[in-house]
């Protein structure tokens, strides 16, 4: 009844704000690879202090109904590449779809989706992201896996790094539990959006649907540990 009666009254503040349709979010991503590869031999030979904290630099354009989470390539050559996946992802709510690419061992994979519904728990608790007030919320995906999400109603429509979606208002900051993967805005710009950059125009070879996916991919890369590993990788945000 708690948590209710706070959605509601998340829900209700909508009306008295003057919401951001459109805009630009710099997003960091710290991965902890130690966490990561802490059951690897070959994880954690490759690793050591000075690397263990790997950061990466995405990007989520926003136009009312769509939006694209691309991530921002460095000219610094990076030798722990293998080490994290870059998925990109296109929404599109109006149509109550997304597109995620993810670049599995240099190739592009195309999962074609709806958006979750997925059932999340708002808190009481608040921070500030990036100047921006936000709401924690908790993601008890399964037995073993529980994400954390900070959102702001002062910006829709609602949608997240990694695909991940569903609250009543733009997600700032992600992570897993264990924080091993954490996703923080760092700046947030409330510009014109070119609706171009907002859907994925590149050739899609092949599609898969999450059916797909698990029936073509999860009794082949279960045959290894490296696979295995890949699997969590790929599963890790779905």
């Amino acid at each position: 009844m708690k948590n209710l009666v706070l959605g509601c009254f998340i829900l209700l503040s909508f009306g008295f704000i003057a919401q951001q349709t459109q805009g630009r979010i710099l997003f960091e991503r710290r991965s902890n690879l130690e966490k990561l590869f802490k059951d690897s031999k070959f994880g954690r030979k490759a690793i050591n202090n000075d690397n263990k904290i790997k950061k990466e630099y995405f990007e989520l354009n926003f136009k009312d109904s769509l939006a694209s989470f691309i991530p921002i390539e460095s000219s610094e050559p990076d030798q722990l590449a293998w080490a994290t996946m870059k998925n990109s992802c296109y929404y599109n709510s109006s149509n109550n779809e997304k597109l995620l690419l993810m670049n599995v061992m240099g190739k592009e994979l195309f999962i074609s989706d709806s958006l979750n519904k997925i059932n999340w728990k708002v808190t009481e608790s608040k921070r500030k992201i990036a100047g921006i007030e936000c709401y924690k919320s908790i993601w008890e995906k399964n037995d073993s896996t529980i994400i954390y999400a900070w959102f702001t109603v002062d910006i829709v429509p609602s949608f997240g790094p990694e695909g991940i979606e569903g609250l009543p208002g733009m997600i700032l900051g992600l992570a897993t539990e264990d924080g091993s993967i954490i996703y923080f805005a760092k700046e947030v710009r409330f510009n014109n959006v070119d609706v171009s950059i907002l859907t994925y125009e590149g050739k899609i070879k092949e599609k898969y649907s999450r059916k797909e996916l698990d029936e073509k991919f999860a009794p082949q890369f279960n045959q290894s540990e490296f696979g295995k590993r890949l699997l969590v990788a790929i599963y890790r945000w779905l």
